[in-house]
């Protein structure tokens, strides 16, 4: 499965973005789809994750509320709806592909190669 992001950019504190990731080479509607990110001189974490039939989904407690995760498996896509961002949610952004939705990045399968989301205060 070969996973693209993308929707990153420079947005100012409470504003919004909506990441995409398009995957391919697999049958999606298979795996469990999830977003973590990396900010500078972090680990990377866990952000939000979502199970294959779109019925469960899972968010790290810093962005519960604020961030929406969900899928289009017509369309192999996976989203990642921003909002009220502020200036500790800037990181790459990844999304991931794996059987279960998990927090353990170990955990998971197949990785896109990230998308930068920067806020500024």
């Amino acid at each position: 499965v070969q996973l693209q992001a993308s929707g990153g950019g420079l947005v100012q504190a409470g504003g919004s973005l909506r990441l995409s990731c398009a995957a391919s080479g697999g049958t999606f509607a298979d795996y469990g789809m999830g977003w973590f990110r990396q900010a500078p001189g972090k680990e990377r974490e866990f952000v939000a994750g979502i199970s294959w039939n779109v019925d469960i989904t899972y968010y790290e407690d810093s962005v519960e509320g604020r961030f929406t995760i969900s899928r289009d498996n017509t369309k192999n896509m996976v989203y990642l709806q921003m909002n009220s961002l502020k200036p500790e949610d800037t990181a790459v952004y990844y999304c991931a592909a794996g059987s279960n939705v998990v927090r353990d990045q170990t955990k998971w399968t197949y990785w896109g190669q990230g998308t930068q989301v920067t806020v500024s205060s």
